[in-house]
């Protein structure tokens, strides 16, 4: 899952939290290798607040993030519980049903 984020990933990044400044992870140490996770653990205050931050995403861009966690290049473990499930209701409602059910499946498998 580790990987640089690349131009669009940034992109991404800076339309959801604005007013992340440092793009490395104080814990860590390292670049943030993922969008969701910062924004779910750094700057989101709670699961409306997440909510309302992917709303303000594409289609596009939220499918692509959607593709990554299915290809194992997004971390969805690393996103809070209550901010995943926005996550899924989102994609449900924009995306697709199907895809929601999927990333369900998908989180409570990788949090077992």
């Amino acid at each position: 899952m580790a990987r640089k984020l690349n131009p669009r990933d940034m992109l991404i990044l800076r339309k959801l939290a604005p007013e992340l400044i440092e793009t490395t992870c104080g814990h860590a140490g390292h670049e943030f290798r993922s969008v969701l996770p910062p924004v779910s653990r750094h700057v989101s205050t709670s699961p409306g607040d997440f909510r309302e931050r992917l709303m303000k995403l594409s289609d596009d861009e939220l499918n692509y993030l959607t593709n990554l966690i299915f290809e194992g290049m997004e971390s969805l473990h690393c996103v809070k519980k209550e901010h995943a499930d926005a996550l899924i209701e989102v994609v449900g409602a924009r995306i697709s049903k199907v895809k929601a059910t999927e990333l369900l499946e998908l989180y409570k498998f990788v949090g077992d």
